[in-house]
């Protein structure tokens, strides 16, 4: 999975049916449920996201940083992408590098992740401020469709978009500040799939 980031995502009403789905079919538990922080990055003219290009610092048990390419449709609309990532001894330190290159962060966010891996893929059980969803990433196509099958997943739900990009679609709508993906920000905002635009996979 080095260098390239291949993924669906789902969109589901309850990750605890899908962790025992997982546990049922002995997958393996390679990271327990973590709270993480992220920060993107951007030139001052907004130049990355412009060409949908990510730079990201992430924490959590590490810290990390990772540049991601634009996305590409491959193969049954499983979206592809370059993805450089490596551990960073000190994030702080990180963040002030960043911003002393010229980068600004233009968006805060964080979420729940708890990670399996099944039949060569990961699984990722996220938990968002607007919403829970399935990560399933793998270097082979099949594989991920297969995992999503024995989840009982709707692939045809797939969503398309970056985590930023759905609440993009309804920050404005919600009175909420786009650069502020929180918990904080949207505690006791009832965000529907409606507004974001995607259905329900499970």
């Amino acid at each position: 999975m080095q260098n390239q980031e291949t993924e669906v995502k789902f969109f589901v009403r309850n990750l605890k049916p899908i962790e025992l789905r997982l546990l049922e079919l002995k997958a393996q538990l390679i990271q327990p449920r973590v709270h993480e922080i992220n920060y993107r990055f951007d030139f001052p003219n907004n130049e990355l996201r412009s060409n949908q290009k990510v730079l990201r610092l992430r924490k959590d048990e590490q810290a990390k940083l990772t540049f991601k390419g634009a996305s590409v449709e491959g193969e049954s609309g499983v979206m592809s992408r370059e993805e450089i990532e490596f551990v960073v001894e000190d994030f702080d330190k990180a963040k002030q590098l960043l911003e002393s290159l010229g980068f600004t962060p233009v968006v805060f966010y964080e979420k729940i992740r708890t990670t399996y891996e099944l039949n060569d893929t990961h699984i990722m059980l996220d938990e968002l401020p607007y919403g829970e969803f399935v990560e399933i990433e793998s270097e082979n196509i099949t594989a991920i469709q297969k995992v999503s099958a024995l989840l009982n997943l709707n692939w045809n739900a797939m969503v398309k978009a970056g985590y930023h990009a759905l609440f993009d679609r309804v920050a404005s709508g919600y009175n909420l500040e786009r650069w502020n993906l929180s918990f904080e920000a949207l505690d006791g905002v009832k965000i529907e799939p409606e507004d974001l635009q995607i259905t329900f996979a499970d």
